[in-house]
């Protein structure tokens, strides 16, 4: 595998188990997105994909503030339809790179979540919040519609839901949000990284190939018709035990009741 690249505004770090971490860094205190930083996260994205090593991956912004306030207005507000439609097409690639990465990704949430952040969030498979964030879409209140992953919402919590977010251009709290399916867990501030950590660390433990197999399911799964999704997961299934990972968890799971059984 190539040296980790050396990016400005995205930093890359790959532990002993296989817990990558891409944290947005010189973004402001708000890691706020603009064409720089974005250009940074995609390429750091594409280097993790490719590198067999990662079993899962984390994303954050630098501090607890805000795990990402928005794109940025100053540059959105200069730009012209032509420059526009440069600038959102960055944004979707680097959203498209955190839905079909191949292992799961998490979003550590310590704040402000709003905007282009929430579609980031959104794409990401697990989003872990502390009890102060904020979540938010507040585009039409800018004069721009919420596009991109703005369009997963009605699936992930429904109708009325996004419809609320999307036309009030309100936020919402932590709690709100868990309630909603939009935070899948909230923690309070101090215990926010120590869960990071841990459902991580339950991502690494398991087989890596079944991990990668089971993200790229969930994916096809969102456009596939259902009666093809069930037929296609038997040659999926099959094709696990060719990995051998089966045998080794099964074998493991069997040898630790047994011995508890003895105990």
């Amino acid at each position: 595998m190539n040296a980790i690249p050396e990016l400005r505004h995205a930093g890359i770090a790959i532990d002993a188990s296989g817990v990558a971490t891409i944290t947005i860094r010189e973004a402001g205190t708000l890691n706020i997105l603009g064409t720089p930083v974005i250009k940074d996260l995609i390429a750091g994205m594409r280097y993790l994909a490719a590198d067999e090593r990662v079993r899962t991956l984390v994303f954050r912004g630098t501090g607890d503030k805000a795990f990402v306030a928005g794109a940025d207005i100053k540059e959105m507000g200069a730009l012209d339809m032509e420059s526009a439609a440069v600038f959102i097409e960055n944004l979707r690639v680097l959203c498209e790179a955190v839905q079909l990465f191949p292992t799961p990704v998490i979003a550590r949430i310590p704040g402000w979540t709003l905007g282009g952040g929430m579609e980031l969030a959104v794409a990401c498979d697990i989003r872990i919040a502390a009890s102060k964030a904020y979540f938010g879409m507040p585009e039409v209140k800018v004069g721009i519609p919420s596009i991109l992953y703005a369009a997963v919402l009605p699936r992930l919590i429904g109708n009325a839901r996004a419809n609320w977010l999307l036309l009030t251009g309100e936020n919402i709290n932590a709690a709100k949000a868990e309630a909603w399916g939009l935070a899948d867990v909230v923690v309070e501030m101090e215990d926010l990284d120590q869960e990071v950590a841990r459902v991580a660390g339950e991502f690494a433990a398991v087989g890596p190939t079944v991990l990668r197999q089971q993200k790229r399911l969930l994916r096809e799964w969102q456009h596939e018709p259902m009666d093809r999704s069930i037929r296609n997961g038997v040659a999926e299934f099959a094709s696990a035990f060719g990995t051998g990972e089966p045998q080794r968890f099964m074998k493991e799971f069997v040898d630790r009741k047994a011995a508890a059984h003895k105990a």
